[in-house]
């Protein structure tokens, strides 16, 4: 699968409820944003890149992507982020990560789509000594339909919505510390002068 074939997507559309309600993407690593540092990592990786977030839109589209809204009411977590890339994207295949995880692999995408095409599913997740991170995932668009409906019935639960779509699963256990995530200010202030890994 090239590249050309994949719009990358970060999901930056949550309430940030364990940072106290701030804007988690916007949030300083090393004296940059969190979002800016995750983009860095990924936009190489993909076609273009999106950014999906539901508050502080103009600073978002300042880092020089376009910035998508959620279609789904109400704040419904990485799922509506992902089914709002699914519908904006022109390229077949959607690759996501979260806006707090500024370690990516440099590899991700490239990992999740040859285990798609060993697998012959239309999605793809990573995991790590067996345990899943299912917003980092490759998808084709082809599931906005039944994201929606799941959506539309109060489905919230990422790792049920993988299930159900019978996604693969892509082992990154040489790279465990890669898909460490931010999730209070706490963290970032210990780790204010981190480097990536």
């Amino acid at each position: 699968m090239a590249p050309e074939a994949i719009t990358g997507v970060i999901l930056a559309g949550g309430l940030g409820r364990r940072m106290g309600g701030v804007d988690k993407g916007m949030q300083l690593l090393a004296g940059r944003s969190l979002v800016s540092h995750v983009a860095e990592r990924l936009a190489p990786q993909v076609d273009c890149l999106l950014i999906n977030a539901n508050r502080s839109q103009a600073q978002y589209a300042a880092l020089g992507y376009r910035v998508l809204v959620d279609q789904i009411p109400d704040f419904a977590g990485p799922l509506a982020g992902l089914h709002a890339a699914l519908s904006a994207a022109e390229t077949p295949w959607v690759a996501t990560a979260p806006c707090d995880s500024p370690y990516l692999p440099l590899d991700l995408v490239s990992r999740l789509a040859a285990g798609l095409g060993s697998s012959g599913a239309d999605l793809a997740v990573a995991s790590v000594a067996g345990r899943l991170h299912p917003v980092f995932c490759l998808c084709r668009i082809s599931l906005r339909d039944p994201l929606a409906a799941y959506l539309r019935q109060g489905g919230r639960r990422v790792a049920q919505w993988c299930d159900d779509m019978g996604a693969h699963r892509v082992d990154f256990d040489d790279q465990p510390l890669a898909f460490r995530n931010f999730n209070t200010l706490d963290d970032l202030s210990i780790n204010a002068g981190g480097t990536n890994a």
